[in-house]
């Protein structure tokens, strides 16, 4: 009896942690569509939601970087998001760390642009430009004054970034941060105007 007994602890085990672990690679929504409930936003610009898209829009005279940051922290994820990028220099936060300066936040973000360096990996408080495509590049991937889709991968000291499918950045045993929250930015000094939808995320703890 007891060895039946120790056979089905082990099996309800083995039960449990395969659920815990599709359950923290489950996808889920960063954006219901409606609100932004689930972010909190920092001084600087102005985020809504109209017609199901995050409007993100500051003009040239607001020194600050207006960011919409994720209430949530992330380790090991993968995010994908849709975006149209028509005024300014935004950006794609991730694992980064809220600031009290006028750059809201510390830590990576995957460059968004209309113009340039679409994908590449900057680090605000810290090394500036890790991974800056050149012109050339950035024409195989970026669809200029369309919806565009980037994926960013964060696993450890792994980092991998793509935008329409094409890979754009790839970094191996990195020092930065390895948890944070999410955010979008609205750069400070620049006329701004940029969009986003379907935002979706999934955490790879454990991988």
């Amino acid at each position: 009896m007891k060895k039946y007994v120790l056979i089905f602890l082990q099996l309800s085990a083995v039960v449990f942690f395969t659920i815990s672990s599709i359950q923290a690679q489950r996808w889920i929504s960063l954006f219901n569509g409606k609100n932004l409930e689930g972010w909190h936003t920092l001084p600087g610009g102005e985020w809504k939601v109209e017609n199901g898209i995050i409007v993100g829009t500051s003009p040239a005279t607001e020194p600050r970087h207006g960011l919409l940051v994720s209430d949530s922290v992330f380790a090991d994820f993968e995010i994908e998001i849709s975006y149209k990028a028509v005024k300014g220099n935004s950006g794609l936060y991730f694992r980064a760390q809220e600031v009290e300066d006028a750059v809201g936040v510390h830590g990576f973000q995957a460059e968004i642009d209309p113009n340039k360096d679409a994908g590449g990996l900057y680090e605000t408080g810290g090394r500036a430009w890790v991974v800056q495509p050149s012109a050339e590049a950035v024409k195989k991937w970026y669809m200029p004054g369309k919806w565009n889709k980037m994926k960013v991968r964060a696993v450890g000291k792994e980092i991998t970034v793509w935008v329409n499918g094409k890979q754009t950045a790839h970094l191996t045993n990195d020092p930065g941060r390895t948890a944070g929250c999410i955010a979008l930015q609205l750069h400070g000094g620049m006329d701004m105007e940029v969009y986003f939808r379907e935002i979706r995320i999934r955490r790879l703890e454990g991988k």
